[in-house]
């Protein structure tokens, strides 16, 4: 059974950084695709950034271009999600998922409903 497990999350101020991990666990698997998405209060889960397991294919949406960074760890079997600049408007869920399935573009890693394993999510609240 693949797991995520999605940690990091906590309470801080605008203007600082905080970095979430998702750590895979459980059966044989290859994920085609690794994302993170979010869901703030009141709001539709939203996609944050995503990347192909090889990491040649790397996207964010438009609000966090420039300030986040998602990346994985072989060794440890992590992906990870640096977030700088943090605002209030970043104030949400996080949610790490893995796509199995392959991946046959762009569409694919920014859409929630082209994933198929999802973690439990961890609340980031950015607030002074």
């Amino acid at each position: 059974q693949v797991q995520l497990l999605e940690t990091g999350g906590g309470l801080v101020q605008p203007g600082v950084s905080l970095r979430l991990s998702c750590a895979v666990s459980g059966g044989t698997f290859s994920f085609a695709a690794v994302g993170w998405f979010r869901r703030a209060p009141g709001k539709e889960r939203e996609f944050v950034a995503a990347m192909s397991w090889s990491a040649s294919s790397i996207y964010y949406s438009d609000s966090v271009k420039g300030r986040f960074t998602i990346s994985r760890d072989n060794a440890k079997n992590t992906v990870s999600l640096q977030m700088n600049s943090l605002k209030p408007e970043d104030t949400a869920v996080y949610y790490c998922a893995g796509r199995t399935r392959p991946v046959y573009g762009s569409s694919y890693y920014v859409s929630a409903g082209q994933y198929n394993y999802w973690g439990q999510g961890t609340q980031v609240t950015v607030s002074s």
